[in-house]
């Protein structure tokens, strides 16, 4: 059987409802709000980050698949390398084993591999700054960490530029970036060529403090004028080592 309630109705003063509206709209609007500076920020962190990781010793493989049909790889390129010291502290990388080849339909272009080395693990340096325009997206927590989220898009493209042009998630507490997602561009579609690139996504960890690439995925269809090639492409950085250190520095996460 259904039963009905009286209900008591509180009446409250206008002036005082019409405050409480105001202030809760002022709360809403300032968390709305970026952090003054926010780019000049993130910045100064990822130069910061960049500096340090240039003092690492460490391995890079890659891995990128063309796919056939569902979940069948028609093709696969991969490649390790070292990314090593000599005593005398010169930085340089070598190869573990030769690359193997087998792609049947993609080919590794010049701009792959630029893009490997710089745009898939995309740090926004302050002399990079000036390439691009941020535009604060608003918050998210990611991976259990609360960031901030911001747009980053080229301002303009050079001939035999490669830029990001995608998302950052960045800590709120350190401005530290945690996370990329995007692509790399321009896309080259000429009349004589065409030299297309997956979106992807970067995730980084945490190492000694400071958030370092540890591994980049992508699973995208490019649409060539021949037909689509879905691509498969997974890059992983390990066994990070600070050069002159003999511990072998590993992943942390502190959440």
């Amino acid at each position: 059987m259904a039963t009905h309630k009286r209900v008591k109705t509180i009446q409250y003063p206008r002036a005082l409802v019409i405050a409480l509206i105001l202030a809760s709209a002022t709360i809403a609007a300032r968390s709305a709000e970026p952090p003054a500076n926010l780019a000049k920020r993130i910045a100064h962190r990822e130069s910061e980050t960049a500096a340090e990781r240039a003092q690492y010793a460490y391995t890079q493989s890659v891995k990128l698949n063309e796919m056939r049909g569902g979940s069948t790889a028609a093709g696969e390129y991969r490649e390790t390398r070292e990314i090593i010291f000599s005593p005398a502290g010169e930085r340089s990388d070598r190869f573990i084993s030769p690359p193997a080849n087998n792609l049947k339909n993609l080919i590794m272009t010049e701009e792959d591999f630029a893009d490997i080395r710089n745009i898939q693990p995309f740090v926004m340096t302050e002399d990079q700054l000036r390439n691009y325009e941020v535009k604060y997206k608003g918050e998210e927590r990611m991976d259990n960490v609360d960031c901030f989220v911001v747009l980053v898009r080229p301002r303009q493209i050079l001939s035999g530029q490669r830029l990001f042009d995608g998302l950052l998630w960045v800590r709120q507490d350190d401005f530290s970036v945690i996370r990329s997602e995007g692509q790399a561009v321009p896309q080259i579609r000429t009349s004589k060529q065409e030299n297309l690139f997956p979106r992807f996504t970067t995730i980084r960890k945490q190492v000694n403090g400071f958030w370092f690439p540890a591994m980049t995925y992508a699973d995208d269809t490019l649409h060539f004028r021949s037909g689509p090639i879905r691509e498969k492409l997974i890059i992983r950085y390990n066994d990070y080592k600070r050069f002159g250190s003999e511990t072998k520095i590993t992943f942390t996460d502190p959440q």
